[in-house]
């Protein structure tokens, strides 16, 4: 029963998106999902991952022009000082250190956005009380997903799992440090939302 918690949250991610913006890199970009709604807005993105499966997955789905799919590894990558106009990251931070954050800062052309959409791991009371309440509603949205899809075919790529070793609390620690003027904000499905603008 698919039902795909990055994808959930497209939508508010993209109203990050600053008004004509250009240039996007898409950071762990799995299957291209995210950077496909980028290039539909027009932008020109640079799709990265370092596992070749997902990114054979992406370029197989086709979709609009502008997209450009590179197998590496973020930390090997260079990336151009005030590049971009928007930069995302989809549940992959976790698998990186949390330093990227001021790699993809220093990427980020003025007026730019980064966009984290992270997982965390769990620490507090309340880390835990917003995982139980995600359980039935995560069930609840599985279903409906099911329903709506019966019959057509399964499109199952495996990408590479890690359990989030860095808590909520860390994170807003170093984006204090790091991102002066960030917001963040706990979300359901066990993910955060972290949005900073480059002055």
């Amino acid at each position: 029963m698919p039902f795909d918690h990055n994808d959930h949250y497209h939508r508010p991610l993209l109203r990050r998106v600053p008004p004509g913006a250009r240039r996007a890199l898409d950071v762990g970009c799995g299957t291209g999902r995210f950077a496909r709604a980028l290039a539909r807005r027009g932008l020109e993105v640079d799709a990265v991952d370092r596992d070749e499966a997902v990114l054979a997955a992406a370029r197989a789905a086709g979709g609009p022009t502008g997209i450009h799919y590179r197998q590496s590894d973020l930390a090997e990558l260079h990336l151009p000082p005030g590049h971009y106009d928007v930069i995302s990251c989809l549940a992959s931070l976790h698998h990186l250190p949390l330093d990227t954050l001021a790699r993809l800062r220093e990427a980020l052309a003025p007026g730019g956005v980064l966009v984290v959409l992270g997982c965390y791991r769990e620490a507090t009371v309340r880390d835990r009380l917003v995982s139980l309440a995600a359980v039935p509603v995560n069930a609840l949205c599985r279903l409906a997903v099911h329903l709506r899809e019966r019959g057509a075919p399964p499109a199952v790529v495996p990408a590479p799992v890690m359990w989030p070793r860095t808590t909520l609390a860390e994170v807003r620690a170093y984006a204090a440090r790091e991102l002066p003027g960030y917001a963040l904000r706990q979300l359901l499905f066990w993910r955060y939302l972290l949005v900073w603008r480059r002055d």
